[in-house]
């Protein structure tokens, strides 16, 4: 007999409980995290409390991401198999709310339920854009729809807090296992206080499309920072007519005050793409890759458990737009025993939620690790395909490497691209492991030296580790943030 429950006693926690010796081991295993529970008993009765939350890569101990975590429960040898209780309702704890049905525990945001329905978000969203009084003199930041806290805005959200240390500053998460910056304020998206904060604040940083509707109000700023210097077509200009997609994008665009571009050719691409031809676009360099210039890889190494003397290669691909998961071209244990390095697996943010950690002997899947700039610090090498991060990557100098073995698909029907990769990348071009494991033993980066020169002074000209000083002098100047 196992009885189940649910506490806040010392924090959100799952304990079970039953008669007969106490088990090996009790787990909650999910896609991207996994809590181990404490286990006390001495032969008649046992119990095992499961913390709601998790620490990753030396970070803080957060709530648990949302999503379904399988209960594990491992006897001894000659012990008889232990039945768990349940169910156990819907049950808010806080920092989460969470469910339980015998095998699976279910994580959500703490989110009311009665706000998780349209008409709930519906009412949410006529209260607050409807809303008198004037704007809070705050920022409200989001990446990657609230999937972490990261990229431009991190890296201007980092400057602010610096130059501006009393500013109110709102970061937008899916839950709160996202880590914010020091000082900032989470606002879990959909909730109450998050439709609050973005429908009040003076100045809006983000790297994605707005969503649920977003109207800006009068006198309020949206600098759209993006994501990325684009290799494939994006928005007006991917491959096929269709008038809603058309018709959302350029109703996007128009809640954009200001766009940042890495480079002018990004300036001109994004500007086409987004029909955003008569309002500003700032090319200052991207704020991501400022520490790409001024910091050194060792913290996040030693965060991975990686030696200084490792030989670290990070393989990085994008998303595919016919799939859901991370593509499956790399065996990454194998390439790991190849070449001799650890390798780090970092899948798209789109492939976060549906994919799982890769795993294997020096393998570390980092998908889940909140900052690709630290990530590509830490990288003695790069392997990618048509990924953005080639245009970050290059800011360090180190050596690239493509494995495009679908560039025929990806190019002709998926997206297309607005360059040929082949004649201009500054790397090998290969089209199997077995290509890329030989170029990564034994290959001559320096043959790809006049290419990553041409490169380098076309895409990275501004990346001079000061793109976020010269985002905020402007943002302090046009007077969009106020001291307070």
């Amino acid at each position: 007999m196992t009885d189940a429950r649910f506490t806040t006693e010392t924090g959100a926690s799952l304990v079970l409980s039953g008669e007969g010796p106490r088990p090996a081991s009790v787990e909650l295993v999910g896609s991207r995290a996994r809590v181990t529970g404490q286990l006390t008993g001495r032969g008649k009765t046992w119990r095992a409390v499961l913390a709601l939350r998790a620490s990753r890569w030396g970070g803080p101990e957060l709530p648990l991401p949302a999503g379904d975590y399988a209960l594990l429960i491992e006897t001894a040898a000659d012990a008889p198999a232990i039945e768990p209780a349940g169910p156990l309702p819907l049950a808010q704890l806080g920092t989460l709310r969470a469910s339980f049905d015998g095998t699976t525990v279910r994580v959500g945001p703490p989110i009311d339920p009665a706000y998780d329905s349209g008409e709930g978000q519906d009412a949410l969203e006529r209260r607050y854009a409807t809303r008198p009084g004037g704007l809070e003199n705050a920022v409200f930041f989001e990446s990657f729809y609230g999937r972490n806290a990261s990229c431009n805005p991190l890296a201007i959200d980092r400057e602010l807090a610096r130059r501006v240390p009393g500013l109110t500053r709102y970061w937008s998460v899916v839950d709160l296992s996202v880590q914010v910056p020091e000082g900032a304020i989470p606002v879990v998206e959909g909730s109450p206080e998050w439709w609050r904060a973005r429908g009040s604040a003076r100045l809006l940083v983000v790297n994605d499309w707005l969503r649920r509707r977003f109207a800006r109000r009068r006198g309020q700023i949206v600098l759209q920072t993006w994501h990325g210097t684009p290799l494939k077509r994006l928005a007006l200009h991917r491959p096929g007519f269709d008038p809603r997609r058309m018709a959302a994008v350029v109703r996007e665009s128009r809640r954009w005050n200001i766009l940042l571009a890495q480079n002018p050719y990004a300036a001109r691409i994004l500007g086409k793409a987004y029909a955003f031809l008569t309002r500003p676009v700032w090319i200052e360099g991207y704020p991501r890759n400022d520490v790409l210039t001024t910091g050194d890889g060792a913290a996040t190494r030693r965060a991975l458990g990686i030696r200084p003397e490792d030989k670290v290669v990070l393989y990085a691909p994008t998303w595919r737009d016919d799939r859901d998961e991370m593509v499956d071209f790399v065996d990454p244990a194998q390439l790991a025993a190849e070449t001799d390095s650890v390798v780090l697996v970092r899948g798209h943010s789109r492939t976060l939620l549906p994919g799982k950690d890769a795993a294997g002997p020096r393998v570390v899947d980092v998908t889940g690790f909140p900052d690709t700039s630290l990530l590509l610090l830490a990288a003695d090498a790069l392997v990618t395909d048509y990924s953005s991060v080639m245009f970050d990557f290059s800011v360090t100098g180190k050596p690239m490497y493509f494995l495009v073995p679908d560039m025929e698909h990806y190019r002709g029907e998926l997206r297309g691209f607005y360059f040929d990769l082949v004649a201009h990348a500054p790397g090998p071009i290969v089209r199997s492991q077995d290509e890329l494991v030989a170029e990564l033993r034994s290959g001559d980066p320096a043959r790809y030296a006049a290419q990553y020169q041409a490169w380098r002074a076309k895409f990275n000209a501004r990346d001079d580790g000061r793109a976020a000083e010269r985002v905020v002098d402007r943002l302090l100047d046009q007077g969009f943030v106020i001291r307070p």
